[in-house]
């Protein structure tokens, strides 16, 4: 069933289940300063710890204190609640002494039936993010929620036994898969929805269910129809059976105070092509603010009109308070993949800094719809690059003279790569017509992925791993029926790319030997062909809007001394703590990183056996000291003082 929460259905189911007496919203619970409580520590998602025994004038003696191989390669972070560790590992989900590393319980979900179908949507077989806990009541222990295919799983938090009040001996089939962390507030467990990518697919919508029972208590229409709030901006009904435009975020942010919760809506499918969707489509690249018990809606922030970039939405920012000319606010600090930063007062959604609708350039793909405006922060410029022109390759001083040559070389062969600007669209390839590549900034994986911002609440300044990722392509007409293939009746068949038969898209790298093999691939490492820094940890101070410094984050070491800090490519994002530190790892280079909260100097670093491909996360083991911990390709390796 897909409730309509703004027409008052999720509402009505909400109270009835509300009225069966254990099913109320609790008053918030202050998280003790050394417990890492959520996948962002804590409900406001703002990855800050207030430790501070690990600062700027002692964290240069950092040593490892355990590590714990999870058998098992996946993106989680950790929790740490009382002093033990919690997470996923494929179907185990494990305990630690979060001082040792030494297992407390290991509890393995079953498998389903064989035949049974895969759940839609990547990552929605077992969850790679993390787990959720909540801390119990007067009559119910503490418990884990964590999702395995279409199910959402408790635990028991002491022993790691199923829950037998929560559904059916522990478990609720909720129909479309998530890959994410339920979100718990109160009562109250938030999930999305890893639904598929196709014009044509199942609900994306995010949905509320009772932590006690398990419950469903309601569900967000991402796509509305005509006579409900946004469906004016699907044409022609277009919102109907739409796919993507789903909560495929790893977790809800929550305003636990006024039971406010944020969910991050990503763009509809297709990816590059919307000509079967004319208009803006709400509630797509959207911060949605619903009520957390009932999914009641409250104000939206559209951050994108009608995506055709696939920049999507992973995490709607962390909450924090900020003061500015005007006064005090509480504010989310939304960054994303168009590494533009939108200060949103959390009560109205309103930006507490200018934001102003630009311009921005047409395409010539037949039957698209292009919107003319995008919203730009007037104060903060983009945190990535969003152009290019052929005077930013980059030249042999940048890099190496293999590399620079290998990347005129691209161009040429390419015919060039045509750019106007930020929110460049694909251009159009007609059959046999000689290459024209479009290439987008920022593209891919870049600005700032699924990791997403840390925020500091004491200080209102913001970090993140902003990253200068480029997109490679065209779009063309395709025939028949194949996957990217859109009915004829609704629209011309387009949304493939491709480049030199080379796939749908690629990024602008060239080997920095500027060697290829025979089938004309990369000979050892390739790196970007636009000039440096490619990647830059970021402080953004939200109080004005203003960047307070952004320095290199990662390195490539096959580049001459003196050039190898240039910056490296990964998604995950920093934590922030007491002590001054930002904490990162989110580089392919296996490194773990601490810089200075105010200056952005670098002041630790440990070499990993893989890439740390994870948020950092710190916390208070039962011995008394903090810890800093990070999941390294599988692998949670923690620190500590000697």
């Amino acid at each position: 069933m897909r409730v309509n929460s703004r027409l008052g259905l999720a509402a009505l189911l909400a109270c009835s289940v509300a009225t069966s007496g254990f099913a109320q919203q609790t008053a918030p619970v202050a998280i003790p300063d050394g417990d890492w409580a959520t996948i962002n520590r804590d409900l406001a998602a703002t990855r800050y710890s207030p430790l501070a025994d690990i600062n700027r004038s002692n964290v240069a003696t950092l040593q490892t204190a355990w590590s714990y191989p999870m058998q098992a390669f996946n993106n989680a972070v950790p929790l740490v609640v009382g002093g033990v560790m919690y997470f996923p590992a494929q179907s185990r989900i494990v305990a630690l002494d979060a001082s040792t590393g030494a297992e407390i319980w290991v509890h393995e979900i079953a498998a389903p039936p064989e035949g049974t179908p895969a759940p839609p949507g990547p990552g929605a077989s077992y969850s790679g993010r993390g787990v959720s806990y909540w801390p119990g009541d007067r009559r119910n222990a503490p418990r884990l929620l964590v999702m395995s295919g279409t199910k959402l799983v408790a635990l028991n938090a002491r022993d790691g036994r199923p829950v037998r009040g929560f559904g059916t001996r522990g478990e609720v089939d909720v129909g479309i898969g998530y890959g994410g962390t339920p979100t718990i507030t109160g009562n109250t467990a938030i999930i999305g929805a890893a639904s598929s990518e196709n014009p044509q697919g199942a609900a994306g919508n995010p949905r509320g269910f009772d932590v006690i029972t398990g419950e469903k208590l309601w569900e967000f229409d991402t796509t509305p129809g005509p006579d409900q709030l946004g469906g004016d901006t699907w044409l022609n009904g277009s919102a109907e059976g739409r796919g993507g435009t789903n909560m495929w975020g790893f977790a809800a942010t929550v305003d636990a105070a006024t039971g406010t919760a944020y969910l991050p809506i990503a763009g509809p499918a297709h990816n590059y092509y919307g000509g079967d969707r004319p208009g803006t489509n709400l509630f797509g690249n959207s911060v949605v603010a619903v009520d957390a018990r009932t999914g009641a809606y409250k104000w939206h922030f559209q951050t994108v009109h009608h995506d055709i970039w696939d920049i999507d939405m992973s995490h709607s920012g962390p909450l924090l308070p900020i003061t500015t000319a005007d006064g005090p606010h509480n504010v989310l600090a939304n960054i994303g993949k168009s590494s533009m930063v939108f200060v949103l007062d959390s009560a109205t959604g309103e930006p507490v800094h200018a934001v102003e609708e630009r311009p921005v350039p047409p395409g010539d793909v037949p039957g698209e719809y292009y919107h003319p405006t995008q919203p730009f922060p007037v104060v903060t410029p983009p945190l990535s690059r969003v152009d290019m022109t052929y005077q930013d390759i980059v030249t042999a001083e940048d890099t190496t003279p293999e590399h620079a040559a290998a990347c005129h070389a691209m161009w040429a062969r390419a015919g060039g790569f045509f750019n106007s600007g930020p929110y460049t669209p694909f251009g159009f390839r007609a059959e046999g017509a000689p290459p024209r590549s479009t290439i987008q900034f920022p593209g891919g994986t870049g600005g700032v992925n699924w990791g997403g911002p840390a925020a500091d609440p004491t200080t209102g300044m913001v970090y993140v791993n902003a990253m200068d990722g480029s997109l490679v392509g065209w779009v063309e007409k395709v025939e028949g029926d194949r996957p990217y293939s859109f009915d004829a009746s609704v629209a011309p068949e387009y949304d493939r790319a491709s480049v030199d038969g080379k796939g749908p898209f690629f990024s602008f790298n060239a080997p920095i030997s500027g060697q290829y093999d025979d089938r004309g691939r990369p000979v050892g490492t390739s790196a970007p062909c636009y000039k440096p820094p490619w990647a830059r940890l970021t402080a953004v101070n939200a109080n004005t809007g203003e960047i307070a410094w952004a320095v290199p984050l990662g390195m490539y070491e096959e580049l001459p001394e003196g050039r190898q800090v240039l910056g490296n490519s990964g998604s995950a994002g920093p934590t922030v703590t007491g002590g001054g530190l930002v904490f990162v790892g989110a580089t392919n280079d296996k490194r773990f990183r601490a810089f200075d909260a105010a200056t952005g100097e670098q002041l630790w670093e440990a070499q990993l056996q893989g890439n740390a491909n994870a948020n950092p996360m710190t916390y208070r083991g039962s011995d008394g000291r903090q810890y800093v911990a990070i999941n390294a390709s599988g692998t949670i390796v923690s620190y500590v003082l000697p």
